[in-house]
């Protein structure tokens, strides 16, 4: 089986090093960036599987992220678990601002967690995630 690529993009070191090494030693294959300007770009050079995004970072934020993902054909399929401190009812509520104007309103993100993550809930999540995912071809 081929080990899947997950993207994490978090500005703060220590929680990039926590989710990633709860990634890795649960056998995926952890790419990190620390904004979303970085992390779009990764996206477009070898799309991942999954990508664990958070919300508020200087530069160009998650929330600004989500939106180029979801309104990008090739890249909307992409699952994504928002992580954030900022509850998602709050996060829900910048979504639908975001919309206005676009042909299609932005998709809820696949999941939301609240930081700090606990290891074994963001486990369960990523797995449900890529087990729902269909192979290519």
């Amino acid at each position: 089986m081929k080990e899947k690529n997950i993207l994490v993009v978090e500005d703060d070191l220590h929680m990039r090093i926590f989710i990633s090494t709860v990634l890795e030693t649960s056998g995926y294959n952890a790419i990190a960036t620390k904004d979303g300007k970085a992390g779009i770009q990764k996206v477009k050079e070898d799309p991942p599987d999954l990508i664990i995004l958070d919300v508020m970072m200087p530069e160009e934020g998650g929330v600004s992220m989500y939106r180029q993902l979801k309104t990008d054909n090739k890249l909307k399929n992409i699952p994504v678990v928002m992580l954030s401190g900022v509850e998602s009812e709050t996060f829900s509520h910048s979504l639908k601002m975001m919309s206005i104007g676009l042909e299609d309103p932005l998709p809820d993100p696949e999941a939301y967690v609240e930081k700090p993550p606990k290891a074994e809930e963001l486990l369960n999540i990523v797995q449900k995630l890529l087990a729902d995912k269909p192979l290519p071809g």
